[in-house]
């Protein structure tokens, strides 16, 4: 069995769907296709959401009706057949009687997170619809909310999964296709829940690992992780070739293109990844796996929204006890760090989520002065970093040479240097180090493995 997660802007109107209903025509192939919602319509449930806490109805109830007479186009669009296009309309419409339902009384969290479910719910009804109605395939719709699972820890309940997944698909041996939704679950009280924003990629290689698929496919909007930011800088091309950590390093350090939780469950398995286009199904996208190339550096991403702390204690800093003290802070705060340097007086770190800064530097302050620098960035160089690709770093700081440094973490992962700089110098930084590692004369990356003509730069 494959997997195939199609994100918001493949399905994001009744052409794309169409066109996704071509790519899944494999027969013989079995095949489970998770689906984002329609691309749009997560932020307008959020700002749905938005309106009903402050209290504004008429906007909640405005903006519900107006999503309501857009997926009627939709639907009309994608149902030429007028039965079907009628129990479409009259299924949209129960739908949407209990979002109209949920703005009847004030809004609590649980409220909150049943309006953001709705997105993944009305794609897949209207794509089932579809391949079933009007195609006249066969398709079977597998609700999330089954299956998918969080423990009580907030995180995905794997054996959950796979137990009630596997014995789902039991009931329906001699089918091919399965369709459901990406994102959305259940906690362990059994409310509507989900896997927080991106959590379609999660969703496929959760489902991806519990069937022990062949191979997991994301299919975007763009043709593979490319080697820099292709919003920001030219001559960007698509990696062919990425291991399991590269990958994982890539996503989580700013990479849009992939959830960076998404690989780990694969990883776990040995399941590939395949990053693809629906909007260019013949590229060859990029293949994540347990391989690695010889490349010192594949690629480079940004992380931005940085807060950087320096304490500072000669007095504590070589005390027995007090790195762990340090970490006990973040710790109890719920804050994650993502790079830490140190030197004999004073200790560097970073954080991406200042929510509990305030309490935070009130306890560092007990060991020392501390110092705060916010908007930066966090600059990752990833690939095959082993101390036999001698020289990697030198070319990086090379092309670096006019940028300030804030911090520079090397030597904590194989495959990672992490470089932290003022957020306003990212740019400068991501174009220099493009010209410098990636375009030198008379070399060629050996992750292109191109044929002719088959990239445009």
């Amino acid at each position: 069995m494959k997997v195939l997660k199609f994100g918001g802007t493949s399905v994001g109107s009744a052409q794309r769907m169409r066109e996704v209903a071509e790519l899944i025509h494999a027969p013989e192939q079995r095949q489970l296709v998770v689906l984002s919602a329609m691309s749009g319509t997560t932020n307008t449930l959020v700002a749905i959401a938005q309106l009903l806490y402050s209290g504004d109805l008429a906007a909640a109830t405005a903006r519900i009706e107006i999503m309501r007479q857009d997926y009627h186009m939709v639907a009309r669009e994608l149902l030429p057949d007028e039965a079907v296009a009628a129990a479409a309309l009259k299924h949209l419409d129960t739908i949407f009687r209990a979002l109209f339902d949920l703005t009847r009384q004030p809004l609590s969290a649980a409220g909150e997170r049943v309006i953001l479910a709705q997105g993944e719910l009305l794609s897949t009804y209207l794509f089932h619809q579809y391949v079933t109605g009007i195609l006249g395939r066969e398709a079977v719709l597998l609700p999330a909310l089954d299956f998918m699972r969080l423990d009580q820890d907030d995180e995905p309940d794997a054996a959950y999964i796979q137990e009630h997944l596997v014995a789902t698909l039991a009931l329906h041996t001699h089918q091919q296709l399965f369709v459901t939704q990406g994102y959305i679950c259940r906690n362990t009280q059994g409310h509507i829940d989900n896997l927080k924003r991106g959590g379609s990629d999660y969703s496929a290689s959760l489902i991806g690992a519990a069937v022990r698929a062949e191979e997991i496919q994301i299919w975007t909007d763009i043709d593979g992780l490319h080697n820099n930011d292709p919003r920001i800088v030219s001559n960007t091309y698509p990696l062919r070739e990425l291991s399991f950590d590269e990958a994982a390093e890539l996503a989580y350090f700013g990479a849009k293109i992939l959830h960076p939780s998404s690989v780990l469950p694969a990883r776990l398995h040995g399941i590939p990844v395949r990053l693809l286009n629906t909007m260019q199904p013949e590229a060859p996208g990029t293949l994540i796996s347990s391989k690695t190339g010889e490349e010192a550096i594949k690629a480079v991403a940004a992380k931005d929204g940085i807060t950087a702390i320096n304490v500072k204690s000669s007095r504590m800093l070589l005390a027995h006890g007090f790195l762990r003290s340090l970490f006990e802070i973040f710790e109890r705060y719920r804050t994650s760090i993502d790079m830490i340097t140190t030197s004999e007086v004073a200790v560097s770190l970073t954080i991406d989520d200042a929510t509990r800064l305030p309490q935070i530097l009130e306890e560092l302050r007990r060991f020392g002065s501390v110092e705060v620098d916010t908007q930066q960035t966090i600059i990752c160089l990833v690939g095959n970093l082993g101390q036999v690709n001698h020289g990697a770093a030198h070319r990086a700081f090379e092309a670096l040479q006019n940028i300030p440094l804030r911090m520079i973490s090397y030597g904590g992962s194989p495959n990672n240097i992490s470089i932290l700089v003022n957020s306003a110098d990212k740019v400068q930084a991501l174009q220099a180090l493009n010209a410098g590692l990636f375009h030198r004369p008379n070399s060629v990356p050996n992750s292109l493995a191109k044929k002719e003509g088959e990239l445009a730069f």
